[in-house]
């Protein structure tokens, strides 16, 4: 299982998206904002995280800030860098056996939860043990555990059962295991291994401490006096829920919030880009836009079929219309800043000529395809109606229809028989080691495998690399996901952050790995 298709609020109405589409009533003219004095930082969310900021049960996109700012695991992501780099945090240093199976960590000292108590090796073995018992999504990246040994208080040794050379990306990742005060866990334990105690508490390490959590409303943090590391200049974090795009954007513009994250449409960004009153970045990350073919639809049973219609797509002019300035055009397979460059290439040539051959053979019942998408996201309803036009051009009869985000995941591991022909979505992988990214997209029992397309040759080469870690083998189950004519990514997508000036360390403050998000301790006033 990992992160699947990327939610964002759902527009209502094309009023919305005109009013996006000039950024708000205040998006022209006028001096900036002035920097707050109170230390206390205005953010958002466009949409409810949807789950209690639990590091064991949270799994989604929005939220990540929560739970990344207010827990901590042995290691993590560098931020501010292009690609994945795993850095020390509550694990000063470590080592791999060479067959991926023991690993060794010296644990770092002076630190304590928020509950006062000192975080010591019995943590490690606590905290994994209640994510097994939890036994949500993100429970696999220690499914595999088979003993974990203390040498005293500031060293630990975790065994796996087989080897794994993904284990350490797990570890650093943003859903990866995340250290809770043992003390803590056993004192609000209740019957549900403090799961409750969790939705409105934490029991984390991390320079912020939750102090409100009111679903679909706010949420808010504010900075640990007993924090390990460099204190954060903000001392408060307020996190309203804005439903509304627009409304978001206004509060924005009028300096109610210091910056936005994520989810702006295309129409929004290009008001930003064309503003000098705000800042805005376009920020590496590991998300990609993908097209997935439906193997058991219609004309798409056919291989040859399958690859006629990937080859009628004209990716340049999606990614053009749709993701400028803050995304290009992909060329491999695997999200970006994954795997070398020259590794797991696509290689689908723009030949609209292959489809219009095989469309006009055919009955007028297999011409008829459905284009499908989140309806929580609309930039892929433009890619779509994109689509549309292009498969019309070539002779297929097709039509775009939103699909809620819980219909799409109910499709994975059963036959699907209200599945759309083609699918769109935006996705990244929980951790970035190309295992993980594979095995959930492209294996029969995969989290992210939404219209059930695979082959023994994609599964085979994937469990070779992850007893190895060769990328090579990577690109040989790239190349045979591939073949299917099941999947193209059609573009890499940054994170578009729009900010006010005063707000500096944005930068420094994105990590590749970790999408929709920001290291706030890494901000403060320029």
């Amino acid at each position: 299982m990992i992160r699947r298709l990327k939610t964002v609020a759902a527009l209502a109405a094309a009023a919305a998206l005109t009013l996006s589409a000039c950024g708000g009533s205040d998006s022209g003219g006028g001096a900036p904002s002035a920097a707050p004095t109170d230390k206390v930082l205005h953010l958002s969310f466009l949409q409810d995280p949807g789950q209690p900021p639990d590091p064991d049960v949270f799994y989604a996109g929005q939220g990540l800030l929560l739970t990344t700012n207010v827990y901590e695991g042995l290691m993590q992501y560098k931020g501010g860098t292009e690609k994945a780099e795993i850095e020390p945090l509550l694990a000063t240093e470590w080592t791999e056996s060479p067959d991926h199976r023991v690993f060794t960590f010296k644990l770092r000292e002076g630190v304590t939860f928020h509950d006062g108590t000192p975080f010591t090796a019995e943590a490690v073995k606590a905290s994994f043990d209640r994510r097994l018992a939890v036994d949500q999504g993100p429970a696999y990246m220690v499914a595999d555990v088979e003993s974990i040994t203390t040498q005293g208080d500031h060293a630990v040794t975790i065994t796996l059962k087989a080897p794994n050379a993904a284990f350490l990306d797990y570890l650093a990742c943003p859903y990866g295991p995340r250290m809770l005060s043992p003390k803590g866990l056993a004192d609000n334990a209740g019957d549900d291994h403090a799961q409750n105690y969790l939705t409105t508490h934490d029991l984390g390490t991390g320079p912020y401490t939750l102090t409100a959590a009111e679903v679909g409303s706010r949420y808010a943090l504010a900075a640990y006096p007993g924090y390990w590391g460099e204190k954060p200049y903000f001392e408060q974090v307020e996190i309203p829920v804005i439903t509304d795009v627009s409304a978001q954007q206004l509060q924005f513009n009028n300096g109610q919030i210091a910056a936005i994250l994520h989810d702006l449409p295309s129409s929004a960004v290009e008001s930003y880009l064309n503003n000098d009153k705000y800042a805005h970045f376009s920020l590496p990350t590991m998300m990609s836009n993908y097209l997935y073919l439906n193997p058991r639809r219609g004309m798409l049973t056919d291989p040859k079929n399958r690859a006629a219609v990937l080859a009628a797509i004209d990716v340049d002019a999606l990614v053009k219309q749709t993701y400028f300035g803050r995304g290009k055009k992909a060329e491999q397979l695997y999200p970006p800043n994954m795997i070398a460059p020259e590794l797991a290439k696509q290689n689908v040539t723009h030949d609209p000529s292959l489809l219009t051959e095989i469309a006009a053979g055919l009955p007028a019942d297999q011409k008829a395809v459905t284009i499908g998408y989140d309806s929580s996201n609309p930039d892929n309803q433009l890619i779509n109606n994109l689509i549309q036009t292009q498969l019309a051009a070539a002779g297929l009869n097709a039509k775009v229809q939103s699909y809620p985000t819980s219909e799409i995941y109910g499709w994975i591991g059963n036959d699907a028989p209200n599945a759309p022909d083609i699918l769109t979505g935006t996705a990244w992988p929980d951790a970035p080691s190309p295992y993980t990214w594979g095995h959930i997209s492209w294996d029969a029992d995969g989290g992210l495998n939404y219209l059930g397309c695979s082959a023994p040759p994609v599964t085979s080469a994937l469990a070779r690399g992850l007893e190895t870690g060769d990328p090579q083998v990577f690109s040989e189950a790239a190349k045979a996901a591939a073949d299917t004519g099941c999947w193209l990514n059609i573009a890499d997508v940054d994170d578009f952050v729009v900010a006010q000036p005063w707000l500096a360390g944005v930068e420094e403050a994105h990590v590749v790995t970790n999408p929709n998000s920001l290291r706030l301790f890494e901000l403060s006033v320029a």
